[in-house]
């Protein structure tokens, strides 16, 4: 069970609009808003670092395959 404070804090007409704006779907919560924002300026990890390293020299070496590639291969 997650433990949860109540609090109140102040912000902006502005940044309320934004937050508003941010939002995914109408119930979503002020919490998870800012929790993918918090998430977005989190450092990657290591591990996360070496597959982007990865993807890239896939890239670079053209081991890719377009979204219509992938359609034809599956008969789509």
């Amino acid at each position: 069970m997650i433990s949860m404070a109540i609090t109140t804090i102040q912000i902006s007409k502005e940044l309320l609009e934004e937050l508003k704006s941010r939002k995914m779907y109408d119930k979503e919560s002020y919490e998870d808003v800012i929790r993918d924002l918090l998430e977005d300026s989190m450092e990657l990890s290591e591990e996360t670092k070496k597959r982007i390293k990865l993807a890239e020299e896939d890239i670079k070496a053209g081991r890719i395959y377009s979204i219509e590639d992938v359609k034809k291969e599956l008969g789509i």
